[in-house]
């Protein structure tokens, strides 16, 4: 399968989200946002994910709107997706506000023509992790075991497929740790009780293996997620672990030199029928290039992987 075929995108981990005033990039001048794109060419990316933690389009003005478009386009940069991140739709203080500012993301999505609408479950981080060198390290939030806290998620994630369907959009929601989406089992019965054909995973194992404690195994994860998969946040970590559970470690590395098999693992999704964007995701230093070095590895194992026909979905 040729790599043209998949759009790899970048994400925006390795922009401030200020600009060199400190102005948030929500309230930044056009050729702010311009220079984001700039840099994004010159690492020769020609995609982009909106993550809300840096621009929420659903907040803009129209004119903010359209600016934000036309800018991109001029770069010759798509704006793949719009990720909504730690705005749980089943918080419990704004899981109302939280499900009203994801349908209006949506729209904005279909109005930038975004190829996905992504989202999760995942809430805004505790204290203790935004004091950590690595946020994963520390303690956040833990969906309830309450099954009717479940069954909300379950009703208003399924409100929003359809939202998403109505305005074209394949919906994908991304796996993270102690979620409702935190485990293969649990993410893909989710997708399954949802019962939408346009709302898939992103199974972003990365989140997990990352953890510093006990995990599951990464390919058996990926095998029972793959099926669902509509969209790929895909990043990597060296791990090391005490045979006896005492400790664990992690740190960020490229996607070719980590725990995960990413070789094996495009091949398996190929051979699957994924056929949704990917995500080039990295934290701690230079991100940005090391994004860039991985998605030209993964271009190379998509024009390498045997093509297949086919869709995924649920």
């Amino acid at each position: 399968m040729s790599p043209t075929h998949h759009t790899i995108a970048c994400c925006m981990h390795g922009f401030s989200p200020t600009d060199s005033n400190g102005l948030p990039l929500q309230e930044a001048a056009p050729q702010t946002w311009a220079g984001i794109f700039s840099t994004l060419t010159g690492l020769g990316f020609t995609a982009l994910e909106i993550a809300d933690s840096h621009i929420r389009p659903a907040d803009l003005s129209p004119e903010r709107r359209g600016l934000l478009k036309d800018l991109a386009a001029s770069a010759g940069v798509e704006l793949t997706s719009i990720h909504v991140q730690r705005q749980s739709i089943i918080d419990p203080e704004r899981g109302e506000a939280n499900l009203d500012y994801a349908h209006r993301t949506i729209d904005a999505a279909a109005e930038l023509g975004c190829q996905v609408f992504s989202t999760g479950l995942h809430q805004p981080f505790s204290q203790a992790q935004r004091e950590a060198l690595w946020f994963w390290t520390a303690k956040g939030w833990t969906d309830p075991t309450d099954p009717e806290v479940r069954a909300l998620a379950v009703r208003r994630l399924r409100e929003l497929g359809r939202h998403a369907a109505e305005v074209g959009l394949p919906m994908s929601l991304e796996m993270y740790e102690d979620t409702y989406l935190g485990t293969a089992e649990s993410a893909v019965r989710l997708i399954e009780e949802i019962g939408l054909d346009n709302v898939g995973l992103n199974p972003d194992i990365g989140n997990l293996i990352r953890l510093h404690r006990p995990i599951d195994d990464w390919q058996e994860m990926h095998e029972l997620t793959l099926p669902y998969a509509n969209y790929w946040h895909m990043k990597n970590y060296q791990r090391d672990e005490a045979a006896d559970g005492s400790w664990f470690t992690s740190h960020p590395t490229t996607m070719r030199d980590g725990l995960i098999n990413y070789r094996a693992m495009v091949t398996r999704a190929v051979e699957l029928g994924f056929n949704g964007p990917f995500l080039m995701e990295q934290y701690g230093g230079d991100s940005l290039g090391v994004c860039a070095e991985n998605r030209t590895y993964l271009a190379g194992l998509l024009s390498t992987a045997p093509s297949t026909k086919g869709t995924t979905g649920p």
